[in-house]
């Protein structure tokens, strides 16, 4: 038998006592523990398949949903919660609707516990929840009366309600509402975009993104904006990432972090040790080495000023000749796939470091999403491999392997730098790089000024073509000996023109790498 309603225990008008549970859970962690203070407390316990079964299994009583709507679980569970029976008990209101719950014999519910199914994590079609949504958005719709649980998390502070008061606050119900539409959008938000992905959708009518908070930010760009960081793909990237030392990261911190990876992710398929020192989410130094401690002191060579207070990246682990190295200068983070005990012991004695281990420095995600006044910018995260095999010399003179090597190398760099970008490398390492200016020839000049006199012999990607041949003009005086740009300029026979003259070597890739 079920309990009947219990009476109000409160003189809070918006107080609500719970005689009766629905549970409903895909991750049975804490269940037995939570559903057991339930029952203490005299709580009829509602279950569905494998979740009344681990209950049972425990010890606790709970009544079968099937025995409560008279309809059984068909089609291996897909059916069994749409029910009028179920949704009448999580909809109906305590004020207005008690006379059609007497008639048709609706129990009502007063908490909802439910987690869906993990279809971020394995998303097949079994795995996409149709009852699990629906009961809980019924319920947050009517949480005036009704409570919703759809996080693990939560579990402690319903109890520690009961506990108090034997019942539920409105606070706590409007809380707990407001994760539930939040948990089923960034739920729906995961399926919609892997639909589309599957089914080649490049621009759907309807875009949607979530994610669930890591950790609320101290604040965000400024100290006046406030900020959380938000994840829906923890297994990658920077979300990914063990802090093993050092404050809290900010939203700064994880920007620029966020940047390092990506740009070390384009050396993945690399065998030798790479560093990428980043600021401003910029790349001030990039270089692939024998050793992680080479790799470190090319990178710094290209731009030391700049990488004072930066984030150093490193794809292999860190050993102590390494972390020597990076501690000579103020460093904020230090990112690696791991570090041995020396490297451990040199950067603890550097309190206001963060040392963050992460194997996993691949982005993941496919998409950019960056918000814009009345909407969002969705665009696919510029990550593709390059064919080098398409790119066309287009100069009298072709570049030489070294040269070509180091073109290579200065392409995937001038990516992840801010338009109008230009790289000068040599040797697989940067010497100077020109980010972010208006115009290119400012870009091609900050970038030789950088480089000063180890620019002769050099190469230059440039991430668009040149506009005019001026850009090409000044780094040819500096002594860059080939250069890498996509082309498509109307004044493309004018820059080749005055690369011949300067006896360049130019590669057209045909491939624009703008990044605002």
């Amino acid at each position: 038998m079920l309990n009947a309603p219990k009476p109000m225990t409160s003189s809070d008008p918006h107080f609500r006592p719970i005689a009766r549970a629905l549970i409903s859970v895909s991750d049975k962690t804490g269940l037995t523990e939570f559903a057991r203070a339930l029952a203490a407390h005299n709580i009829d316990l509602i279950s569905t398949g494998g979740t009344a079964e681990h209950l049972r299994k425990a010890g606790l009583e709970c009544r079968d949903v099937s025995d409560l709507t008279g309809f059984p679980e068909i089609m291996d569970g897909r059916l069994k919660t749409l029910h009028p029976l179920v949704a009448g008990g999580l909809l109906a209101r305590r004020d207005k609707d008690m006379e059609a719950v007497e008639a048709h014999n609706i129990a009502p519910i007063d908490l909802l516990v439910v987690n869906l199914y993990p279809f971020e994590k394995s998303p097949t079609p079994d795995n996409i929840d149709i009852g699990g949504p629906t009961m809980l958005r019924a319920a947050a719709k009517n949480h005036a009366d009704v409570a919703v649980i759809t996080d693990i998390a939560d579990y402690p502070r319903l109890l520690e309600a009961l506990k108090r008061d034997g019942g539920t606050d409105l606070a706590l119900r409007q809380s707990l509402a407001q994760k539930a539409f939040a948990r089923t959008a960034v739920y729906d938000a995961a399926i919609s975009n892997r639909l589309a992905d599957d089914y080649k959708i490049a621009t759907p009518d309807y875009r949607a993104v979530g994610g669930r908070l890591h950790h609320p930010l101290r604040y965000g760009e400024n100290p006046h904006q406030t900020a959380g960081f938000y994840t829906h793909s923890p297994d990658t990237g920077i979300a990914a990432a063990r802090q093993l030392q050092g404050k809290e990261l900010s939203y700064n911190n994880i920007n620029d972090a966020d940047a390092a990876c990506a740009l070390l992710a384009a050396f993945a398929p690399d065998d030798r040790a790479g560093c990428v020192i980043v600021k401003h989410a910029n790349p001030c130094g990039v270089a692939l080495a024998d050793t992680p401690a080479n790799a470190f002191s090319k990178a710094l060579a290209c731009d030391p000023t700049s990488a004072f207070g930066g984030i150093v990246a490193l794809n292999r682990p860190l050993d102590a000749a390494t972390a020597r190295g990076i501690t000579e200068i103020f460093t904020e983070i230090v990112l690696a796939p791991d570090a041995d005990d020396d490297a451990r012991k040199i950067f603890a004695a550097q309190k206001n470091l963060r040392l963050l281990m992460t194997d996993n420095a691949h982005q993941g995600d496919s998409l950019c999403v960056r918000g814009v006044s009345g909407g969002l910018l969705v665009q696919r995260r510029d990550d593709t491999p390059d064919d080098a095999t398409a790119w066309q010399c287009v100069t009298k003179r072709a570049p030489t392997e070294t040269e070509h090597a180091d073109l290579a190398f200065a392409w995937r760099v001038v990516a992840h730098v801010k338009s109008n970008a230009i790289v000068v490398a040599k040797d697989t390492a940067t010497l100077g790089i020109g980010a972010g200016q208006p115009n290119r020839l400012n870009s091609a000049r900050l970038a030789v000024a950088q480089a000063g006199d180890n620019a002769k012999g050099a190469v230059a990607a440039s991430d668009a073509f040149f506009p005019f041949a001026d850009g090409l003009d000044s780094l040819a005086e500096s002594g860059v000996s080939a250069i890498i740009q996509p082309g498509g300029s109307i004044r493309d026979k004018e820059v080749i023109e005055a690369a011949d003259k300067a006896n360049l070597a130019m590669l057209f890739t045909g491939k624009r790498h703008f990044r605002h």
